[in-house]
């Protein structure tokens, strides 16, 4: 009996180790993307971002609205699609799907912000955001935020 928990100590030990350091990184990786986009936000935050059908900011003379967009593809670890495979027979929350997606819809809007901000722009309106599955496993979202961009007199 000894031997056998040895030799499945031995066969599984390396595959638990991947897991592990894959999972540990993953998350090292996402919390720091999560930082950086928290900073980036709070840089751009003078851009004023509307999502409201009908609003139309106070143009400033001589503005005519364009077209801003920012884009990414974002894929999660291998090791949290796993986990979130085995969550997902027994009908829990996908948490790891729900922060995958956030992730995407905040990065896309920065980007459109720095957009926005590298035209000389500090308002734009109309937002729509876009996201898709590019992979059949789910694992890799694509995230679309585009709006038209203006430079407005309202004050934030």
């Amino acid at each position: 009996m000894n031997t056998s928990i040895s030799q499945l100590l031995i066969n599984y030990a390396p595959l638990l180790i991947l897991f592990i350091v894959g999972w540990f990184f993953g998350t090292r990786h996402e919390r720091q993307h999560l930082a950086r986009l928290q900073v980036s936000e709070k840089e751009l935050r003078y851009i004023v971002v509307s999502s409201e059908r009908f609003y139309r900011p106070t143009l400033a003379t001589g503005t005519q609205g364009e077209l801003v967009l920012g884009s990414v593809v974002i894929a999660q670890d291998y090791f949290k699609m796993v986990i979130a495979k085995v969550l997902n027979l027994f009908g829990k929350n996908l948490t790891t799907y729900e922060t995958l997606l956030d992730r995407a819809r905040r990065e896309a809007l920065v980007r459109m912000r720095i957009e926005a901000k590298i035209k000389g722009y500090n308002h734009v309106y109309g937002l729509r955001l876009e996201v898709t599955n590019i992979n059949q496993l789910g694992s890799m979202v694509e995230a679309i935020a585009y709006g038209t961009a203006v430079t407005s007199t309202e004050t934030t």
